[in-house]
């Protein structure tokens, strides 16, 4: 039974991926008219958004939030646990009207289709990099300074083992929401990684369902203020993880 649950999960895989190229190419021209001018640039956000709702409706992704809160003005820092590719595209259905960028690894630009619009909309970290790292950073705050807020995943990447258990954060998130002065909109994510395990694990978990999703309270400047960096991760972690414990999806 469990090698045949396993098949199927695998074929759910490989219908995933197949939508996900269909759909990226039939969306793909748009996006990059929108990327040609950097006045255009933000018409590329809701182009994001059409194609997101459209992936979850073929590959029958269901949001059920669990908890909605009053968003304070942007831009802000957005920030969350990271167990599947699923969270990068369900991002844009649960923030359809608030315009963001995701600041991630650069290991994603090996990805010949996705390299092009991510490079020119998103914000590609070079971690082995001091030089690039740093001007990663600097195009963050000017994103920021033109309106975008920013999304990080500060684990720094979906974590090999256990899951959902979170790993340590890395310092890079708070480190910019400190020195841009903005709010952080914490999101934890509770069933992304059943529903979509690492496509190497080859028959690992992959289903269509519901994804449960818990918005927590904006932390505030003020709040971010009175805490030390490490004091903020720290704070952000268990903000994050509350929701996983609750569910004794992780440890206490």
């Amino acid at each position: 039974m469990k090698q045949f649950l396993g098949v199927l999960s695998l074929c759910y895989k490989f219908y995933v991926g197949l939508i996900f190229v269909i759909t990226l190419l039939f969306f793909y021209p748009f996006i990059f008219i929108t990327l040609t001018r950097t006045s255009w640039r933000k018409w590329s956000f809701p182009i994001n958004v059409v194609w997101s709702f459209t992936v979850r409706l073929l590959c029958g992704i269901w949001v059920h939030r669990l908890r909605r809160v009053k968003l304070p003005k942007g831009p802000y820092l957005i920030v969350s646990n990271h167990t599947s590719y699923f969270d990068i595209f369900v991002m844009y259905s649960i923030l359809p009207r608030h315009c963001f960028l995701f600041m991630g690894k650069s290991e994603i630009l090996s990805y010949p289709l996705v390299k092009t619009f991510f490079k020119k909309l998103n914000i590609p970290v070079h971690r082995n990099d001091r030089m690039k790292a740093a001007k990663s950073f600097i195009q963050a705050k000017n994103a920021i300074q033109d309106g975008w807020s920013i999304v990080i995943f500060p684990e720094g990447g979906i974590p090999d083992d256990n899951l959902p258990e979170m790993v340590e954060f890395k310092s890079g998130a708070f480190k910019l929401s400190k020195n841009a002065q903005i709010p952080i909109v914490p999101i934890t994510f509770l069933d992304h990684y059943h529903m979509f395990s690492d496509p190497d694990e080859v028959l690992g978990h992959a289903h269509p369902g519901v994804s449960r999703i818990y918005m927590h309270d904006a932390i505030s400047v003020e709040q971010q203020n009175a805490l030390t960096e490490a004091e903020l991760s720290d704070y952000v972690f268990n903000v994050l993880a509350g929701p996983l414990r609750e569910r004794g999806l992780m440890k206490k």
